[in-house]
């Protein structure tokens, strides 16, 4: 006998403790005999002794060695990679129903209860004869658990599973060693068959109506050798351009860069795919595509400049000629008669009124920008709680931050203010000022990084060659602050060459929090404009990409995220985060979301509010994408009667055959999980040692039956008893 709930001995013996001192009390002061008051002592003790080892639920567990009581479970991978045709000749679907009908079946069935499950998207019972390839998915993991579930309390020897180890759910790994023991049977092959695949492509962020966007797309080919792949892009389903890549070696990836330039207002699918050659064994996963969004809507930029200067003036009017972006602009003028500082705001009138002592005094007038330009501005020109606001725009607001010229990075600069944790570089050589250019060739000149060679913020051209020869024609800088290192997690994208020839960081960006910090180190960039043909417009659109990339991480106080790689058939989760104007989450709201699909029909779900850690002011809906296509999404917030704000976003169902991707024999994974599971591969030529294995299960499969030797009407008749006993021998002693 063991017990279901049980108690460690130390609380048992507190709790027993405790009894006693319950029964002693009810009768210390009985007028009656003292060996009469012990027996009722005695009485009241038992009963509740008890009752407490009836609450830690005593169980019996019980050794059956007959294995016909003993459950096998057969599951059989029936998503469409089974229709595969590289089994021995045959489609591993067919591979798997005869290998059921003739070998499995009359092997287990006179020693086992064998249990037939289908598995997809989900999992059902099924015969052979029934079997199909035909489920949109292959839930592996899912399955798993579902079958553990459906037979939990039973005798189970073991799962035998029949798949060809695919697993779109991702879960099958942790399903972990604490149930029965699964016995493999691998289908397919992991070489047969001439393939080739487009792994993923990827986008960049569109920092810019109009402006190029890099699309990373990779691709494998099995069976082909070293022969070129030929990948052709499409926009919209319009072609646009083909990529013709050799692989260096057999089944090694291959890489191509697109570059395009997304139209505006509306998001756009661009497609990569690979002609389906002569016999080629999956056609279905020759295609990709991603959907890359417009920037939402106008972001709001706020220009604070410590003085006057050229590089102000030259700064505003590129941003300011942006029509996605509104800028708000301070510039410290000097001291009035009465030694207070004065300024020249130029704002939105409903704006204004917030900077007219040159910078928001509270958070929610900061927090109403996407993006905040420091020029030349010193520590002291802030106070505490403005800094410390600037802190808090960046990390919980999600806006961002660019810091640039001399005097911001100096003595009196922001050096050990709360801004410079957010910043991607550490604000070292404070001391050594600024370094003059002296006319050398290379002295200040920008040269990119690798990382700035990818990086949107420094894409100057169509094509990489492009960009860097844009680059290279750029004038030299006036100066350069000499900065420290790049601090953990942040990116230098430019640097050029200071006094003595040594390399500074001269661009660097980072994220902190949910936001983004930039740092741009040289003095006189309005040098690009005036000594360029004006024609170039590699100042312009320098600035403007990199205040866009900053404020595009800003989300509204009500956003919306989808996930990514969603098929047709998905429940998809639609995550909503609702804040105030402070950005601090709101518990109490009340989140409507309403989906249209591609065919214009429209779903409304009310989102639920999520439980858990770090989920304050999180609510989750979910819909179901019944076709492939971009759905757009539109989330409401309300508290009570009033509106908390609206989100909205896109997102592209079906950009992927996730079913048929890497579609060969995945035998690791099955290797792991008969590993795991303390079980086993079993090649089905050889069916003896999967009786012994199962036989071999039995034993501890049975003592995982247990029996309640609580829930029964003995447990009833003993407390009774021992309560009437107790009851007879107060009245015969004379008590009531």
């Amino acid at each position: 006998m063991t017990f279901a709930n049980p108690l460690p001995p130390w609380a048992f013996a507190l709790v027993a403790g405790a009894a006693l001192v319950v029964a002693w009390m009810a009768y210390r002061h009985a007028p009656v005999r003292p060996a009469r008051r012990n027996i009722l002592i005695a009485l009241r003790f038992a009963t509740l002794l008890l009752i407490v080892v009836f609450l830690m639920r005593p169980v019996a567990r019980s050794i059956d060695d007959d294995a016909r009581d003993a459950v096998v479970a057969v599951l059989v991978d029936t998503s469409r990679s089974m229709s595969i045709q590289d089994a021995d000749g045959q489609r591993r679907i067919d591979r798997a129903r005869a290998m059921l009908s003739q070998d499995l079946l009359p092997l287990l069935g006179p020693r086992f209860r064998v249990e037939v499950f289908a598995f997809g998207d989900g999992l059902t019972p099924t015969a052979a004869d029934a079997l199909g390839a035909g489920a949109r998915r292959s839930d592996l993991g899912g399955a798993l658990t579902a079958v553990r579930d459906r037979l939990r309390g039973r005798a189970v020897a073991g799962i035998v599973l029949l798949s060809d180890g695919g697993d779109t759910s991702g879960a099958a790994d942790r399903v972990g060693a604490d149930g029965p023991p699964i016995f493999p049977v691998a289908l397919g092959s992991a070489t047969a068959g001439r393939d080739r695949e487009v792994l993923s492509v990827t986008a960049a962020e569109a920092v810019l109506d109009d402006s190029r966007v890099e699309l990373a797309a990779t691709a494998v080919g099995h069976g082909h050798g070293t022969a070129p792949i030929v990948m052709r892009l499409l926009e919209n389903g319009r072609p646009l351009e083909v990529r013709q890549v050799t692989p260096a070696a057999e089944g090694a990836p291959v890489r191509a860069t697109f570059r395009v330039s997304p139209g505006r207002g509306a998001p756009a699918i661009y497609t990569v795919e690979i002609p389906a050659a002569a016999g080629e064994l999956v056609p279905e996963n020759n295609t990709r595509s991603v959907l890359v969004q417009p920037p939402s809507r106008v972001r709001r930029v706020l220009l604070v400049e410590g003085a006057p200067g050229f590089e102000h003036s030259f700064l505003k009017r590129a941003l300011g000629a942006d029509s996605g972006l509104e800028v708000d602009s301070v510039v410290k003028k000097g001291r009035n008669e009465q030694g207070a500082d004065t300024f020249y705001v130029q704002a939105a009138r409903s704006r204004s009124q917030a900077l007219a002592a040159g910078y928001p005094q509270k958070a929610e007038d900061l927090f109403l920008y996407d993006a905040i330009v420091l020029g030349n501005v010193e520590g002291t020109q802030l106070g505490r709680a403005q800094l410390e606001a600037t802190r808090d725009f960046v990390g919980r607001r999600g806006g961002g931050v660019l810091v640039l010229g001399a005097h911001s990075f100096l003595r009196r600069g922001l050096v050990d203010t709360p801004i410079e944790e957010v910043l991607p570089l550490e604000l070292g050589g404070r001391g050594q000022g600024v370094v003059a250019a002296t006319g050398a060739r290379g002295l200040n000149r920008v040269a990119l990084t690798p990382a700035g060679e990818a990086h949107p913020v420094m894409q100057l051209g169509g094509l990489a060659g492009e960009t860097r020869k844009r680059w290279d024609a750029a004038p030299a800088l006036a100066s350069i602050a000499p900065l420290g290192d790049a601090r953990p997690g942040a990116s230098v994208l430019a640097v050029t060459t200071g006094a003595g020839g040594s390399p500074r960081a001269l661009v660097a960006v980072q994220r902190y929090g949910d936001g983004r910090s930039m740092i741009f180190a040289g003095e006189a960039a309005w040098r690009w404009r005036m000594m360029l043909p004006a024609s170039d417009r590699s100042y312009d659109t320098f600035w403007r990409q990199a205040v866009r990339w900053l404020a595009s991480a800003a989300s509204d106080p009500v956003s919306v995220s989808a996930p990514a790689g969603a098929s047709a058939g998905d429940v998809l989760p639609l995550q909503v985060a609702v804040r105030n104007q402070a950005f601090e989450p709101l518990r109490d709201a009340s989140v409507d979301v309403r989906v249209t699909a591609p065919d214009g029909s429209l779903q409304q779900v009310r989102a639920a509010k999520d439980t858990g850690p770090g989920s304050d002011g999180r609510y989750t809906a979910h819909f179901r994408a019944d076709a492939p296509g971009v759905y757009r999404v539109v989330a409401a917030a309300r508290r009570g009667t009033l509106t908390a704000g609206s989100g909205s976003t896109a997102l592209l169902v079906g950009g992927a055959d996730v079913e048929m991707t890497d579609p060969r024999l995945n035998e690791r994974l099955l290797q792991r999980l008969a590993a795991a599971s303390r079980g086993q591969m079993v090649n089905i030529r050889q069916t003896g040692s999967l009786v012994d294995a199962l036989r071999a299960a039995v034993p501890a499969a049975a003592v995982s039956v247990r029996h309640d030797l609580w829930h029964n009407g003995w447990s009833f008749a003993a407390i009774f008893l021992l309560l009437g006993a107790e009851w007879v021998l107060r009245r015969r002693f004379g008590l009531r």
